[in-house]
């Protein structure tokens, strides 16, 4: 048989099949005086049994001695295998019921899940919010979602979750707007009004969920990745805003 002739009844490619011998797990038959590779049943036989050890998993690189007797007894590297795919399947497990519940919430699948519901209920509700602002405030939402990492991230997803309640979601609307409207031109003691409304209308909300222990967890250096974000997105008046924010949550 030809290689196209043993692809063809193993159900392989000629592609793969050269893949194989390049990899070493099927060694390459002797040529004929035409310079082809002549192939035996012997070969086939080989190839139908990577055929199979694929299928169920196994890496090519453990093929050669799984197939010569030399290397790990089939039960334990079935073992292995079933870990492995119990871990994958948990992991598919997770990931169809974050789908899910993007689904049910109707957020968008690029911001973390946890977060996702404010965001769709702040995009319904802000309509008249700058696009630009919007996605300045998604873009550090995400940033700083990464930089709590899994242990802070249930706070964080719980005040995103009380942000996006009916008690606090038009107050976030109504303070978006203003907070759209700070430029380099506003006045420090309308930046100090400012800072202490917001203190008094999501100071409790902050306490309640344990937000001001989030902040200090990330160190200097990945706070700065915050900062550098918010000169890149924001305006002077903004920025100190939030500065003075975070300095009175610290």
């Amino acid at each position: 048989m030809n290689s196209g002739e043993v692809a063809r009844l193993a159900g392989v490619s000629v592609r793969t099949l050269r893949h194989y011998h390049q990899i070493g797990v099927l060694p390459e038959p002797p040529r004929a005086a035409n310079g082809y590779r002549r192939y035996r049943a012997g070969d086939l036989v080989r190839l139908l049994r990577i055929k199979r050890l694929a299928a169920l998993g196994i890496p090519l690189e453990r093929m050669p001695q799984l197939l010569d007797g030399t290397g790990q007894d089939p039960p334990e590297l079935l073992d292995q295998l079933d870990r492995e795919l119990a871990a994958q399947i948990e992991r598919l497990t997770r990931q169809r019921e974050v789908i899910a519940r993007i689904r049910a919430e109707g957020t968008a699948p690029d911001i973390p899940p946890e977060l996702g519901r404010f965001f769709a209920v702040f995009g319904a509700a802000a309509t008249d919010i700058s696009p630009e602002l919007t996605a300045a405030d998604r873009d550090q939402s995400i940033l700083l979602a990464h930089l709590v990492g899994d242990q802070a991230m249930p706070q964080l997803g719980e005040f995103y979750d009380l942000m996006a309640s009916e008690e606090y979601a038009p107050r976030v609307v109504e303070f978006a707007r203003r907070f759209g409207d700070l430029g380099p031109e506003t006045g420090a003691d309308e930046l100090d009004a400012l800072v202490e409304q917001f203190v008094e209308l999501f100071g409790p909300a902050v306490t309640a969920v344990g937000g001001s222990d989030v902040l200090p967890t990330i160190d200097e250096k990945r706070v700065k990745l915050l900062d550098d974000l918010r000169d890149d997105q924001l305006n002077d008046g903004q920025r100190t805003f939030l500065a003075r924010v975070q300095a009175r949550f610290a």
